[in-house]
């Protein structure tokens, strides 16, 4: 079984936002539910992004990173990579190498904050690559998304040793017709998708709204990427959804649910 600890599921600046008193945000403080910037932590040994929230959130859930050995990054922006998290690392001895994962522009701001000791390897990938993280097998996805340039970001297809296989797909915008062909079958135990922007897809080609969110998952659905066996879980969401409770009943309508901070998603293999 694979076990995937969500860290945080909300947009960059969290959900409430701090500095806002929208209704979306004052619904989400009465009813207590509050959400840090996305990541996750999967069988305590892979990270899957690592913001300046991350190791905090982490500690609070009941967890630790002493036994994180690869870390997957997505892209540079801020809410995914805060590399100051690796000289803390350092400041505690005998965790051993830890293999840091992502496209090229985003380990060069990692390489700072690393030392000339530091037990930190650095693996650059690029959409199409398939490469061995440890114990899981890992497809490199292109993302709708750029912090540079076009490219710098990715997304994971990512099977755990017990063959549970898991879709990473945040931050991105829609995809091409012919990026569904990579994931053609693939029978997702389950898919952590990105739905950032609620009905207000206007401001960002790069992330997902509600609309754009239910196209993306009848087009996995038609290639047989998810089945009514896979879990479907909305992530990196943000104020412009509307309140909480509304915003479950839209994602009810589309097959999914919104994933919370600290929950724990189990995931069992089945026969592909």
């Amino acid at each position: 079984m694979t076990e995937v600890l969500l860290v945080g599921t909300g947009a960059a600046d969290g959900w409430p936002s701090p500095f806002c008193r929208c209704a979306s945000c004052e619904a989400a403080r009465a009813r207590g539910v509050v959400r840090g910037q996305t990541s996750a932590l999967v069988d305590d040994d892979l990270l899957v992004d690592c913001g300046p929230e991350t190791p905090g959130a982490v500690v609070r859930h009941g967890r630790t990173l002493a036994g994180v050995t690869h870390l997957l990054i997505t892209h540079a922006h801020f809410d995914h990579l805060g590399p100051q998290a690796l000289l803390v690392r350092s400041w505690v001895e005998g965790l051993g190498e830890l293999e840091i994962v992502g496209p090229a522009d985003a380990l060069e701001v990692c390489r700072q904050w690393v030392g000339p000791d530091d037990p930190v390897r650095f693996t650059p990938v690029a959409a199409g690559d398939r490469v061995r993280v440890g114990r899981y097998d890992v497809r490199v996805l292109p993302a709708q998304h750029q912090v540079f340039r076009r490219g710098d970001a990715v997304l994971y297809d990512i099977t755990g040793p017990d063959d549970a296989r898991l879709l990473w797909a945040t931050d991105t915008g829609p995809w091409d017709p012919n990026w569904f062909e990579a994931v053609r079958g693939a029978r997702f135990d389950a898919v952590f998708l990105e739905e950032t922007l609620g009905h207000r897809e206007e401001i960002s080609a790069s992330h997902l709204g509600l609309p754009r969110f239910g196209a993306m998952l009848d087009r996995l659905r038609e290639v047989g990427a998810v089945d009514g066996a896979t879990e479907v879980v909305a992530v990196h969401l943000g104020h412009h959804n509307p309140p909480p409770d509304d915003l479950d009943r839209h994602l009810a309508a589309l097959g999914a649910r919104a994933g919370a901070d600290g929950e724990v998603v189990r995931l069992r293999a089945r026969g592909r």
